[in-house]
């Protein structure tokens, strides 16, 4: 069957499935809502139409919209991309009913995963290491939550079910917080996520951030293909992720990951997929699954040559994956540094025209941007700009190459977030490997009241 695919996202991660759209010869067509209309992106693509306004809501968040779109220009498949609908079962279904294909899991798994209750109860089954926390949702009564508290051991943290993105979450270091810290954290996922359900878990002090990337095909294959540490974070979200994950031992993530590739058979998972897990005392701890592609994705295909969403593409066209876990090799070290259009200390958008973009070149490196001079970013969407890839025989090699990347890059017009990025590069726990997840947030407070 001859296929066609409706990219149904914007930026620099559309421009990243064109291109492998090209590398398989597959027509495709790029959405664009009225604010992304006059992007080079849009009209370098084979097809684009517009699916709305320049709210994310009128647009890219419009499913009738997207499945609309996708039937008028004769696509057969359709591809979420990450953020907006990538993790929306209600789209994949939706897709699937108009008899299209949908580039990620089944709507099955996404709502599985999209749980945190669920998804936790389905780890434990299949063996996953789990935090310590509540054997299900939080009940109303208190004093059953207190009790559920004093056995999983204080501090914990109290989570939505439905949340995500660092909201929806309260630490609690004593009992006499806890009542207050279940009502206010009640109250935000019923506003946030439309769901008040709320779980229980043990908090890590000093954990680090490392994920497990998987791909499976619809024919119970599956493999990992390694792991990477995302702990330089703030405000919960990442600002350099790097693979693998340094310090962390090669045979703790072989176990994991065996134990994940189960979960996914049970699940009946097809595609990309990324298994979260808080790291402390030499053992993983499962927070959550991304059932989608991660941005952090390129760190991994640096280190084994694996185009991941070249294999998204195959297997939703039905392929087996053809590979084996010995088949996966991994070569070196890759770090990745997010660009923002943000002032780099408040981490405040900078939307605008760019009047000059010269991004770096050096060996070892990739640049994913949508960038170009007299790009106009958006006030309408994430600050994400670009992404710089570093590869490396070493790490020490990888940070250098990242260093020079950083210092050669031009652009005018905007802020961005090049200092901080620059800063962490040279910054001593960074250099050292293993800083933990509090590390950037911690030692900015500490220089903002110096």
């Amino acid at each position: 069957m001859n296929h066609k695919l409706l990219i149904a996202n914007r930026g620099e991660i559309a421009l990243r499935i064109q291109r492998a759209c090209r590398k398989l010869g597959i027509p495709h067509v790029q959405v664009c809502s009225q604010a992304d209309q006059d992007a080079r992106y849009v009209h370098e693509a084979d097809q684009s139409i517009c699916i709305g306004p320049a709210r994310a809501r009128d647009s890219y968040l419009n499913i009738p919209a997207l499945v609309y779109a996708a039937r008028v220009t004769g696509s057969t498949m359709v591809h979420p991309g990450y953020g907006f609908l990538s993790e929306n079962a209600g789209f994949s279904a939706a897709v699937a009913d108009d008899g299209l294909i949908f580039v990620g899991p089944p709507a099955s798994a996404i709502l599985a995963m999209g749980n945190k209750v669920r998804a936790r109860q389905a780890m434990i089954a299949a063996g996953v290491p789990c935090i310590p926390g509540s054997p299900g949702p939080l009940p109303d009564d208190i004093a059953e939550i207190r009790r559920i508290a004093q056995q999983i051991g204080y501090p914990v943290i109290v989570k939505a079910s439905g949340g995500g993105g660092g909201r929806g979450m309260r630490v609690v270091q004593v009992e006499a917080e806890l009542e207050e810290a279940v009502a206010l954290t009640r109250e935000e996922a019923r506003t946030a996520f439309g769901n008040p359900e709320l779980y229980m878990e043990r908090y890590l002090t000093t954990p680090r951030h490392v994920e497990l990337q998987v791909l499976c095909d619809g024919h119970g294959n599956g493999v990992h293909l390694g792991d990477r540490d995302c702990s330089m974070q703030r405000r919960h979200q990442k600002v350099i992720e790097e693979a693998p994950a340094p310090g962390v031992l090669r045979q703790l993530i072989e176990q994991v990951a065996a134990r994940c590739l189960d979960a996914c058979k049970s699940m009946g998972y097809r595609g990309a997929g990324t298994f979260e897990f808080l790291y402390e005392n030499d053992e993983l701890f499962f927070i959550e699954m991304n059932t989608r592609l991660q941005v952090e994705h390129p760190v991994t295909e640096m280190i084994t040559g694996i185009d991941i969403v070249e294999a998204q593409l195959r297997v939703a066209m039905g392929e087996p994956l053809g590979l084996s876990q010995s088949d996966i090799t991994f070569s070196g070290h890759a770090i990745e540094c997010r660009i923002n259009a943000e002032n780099p200390v408040t981490m405040l958008p900078s939307p605008g025209c760019v009047i000059e973009w010269q991004p770096p070149e050096g060996e070892g490196l990739r640049v994913d941007t949508h960038l170009y001079s007299g790009y106009a970013v958006s006030a309408h969407y994430d600050s994400l700009i670009a992404k710089f890839i570093a590869h490396g025989p070493d790490r020490s090699t990888a940070i250098a190459r990242m260093e020079n990347a950083l210092a050669t890059t031009h652009v005018t017009g905007i802020d961005t977030n090049i200092p901080l990025q620059t800063r962490l590069m040279q910054d001593d726990a960074f250099r050292a490997g293993g800083a933990g997840i509090n590390y950037l947030e911690t030692s900015m407070k500490t220089e903002e009241k110096e």
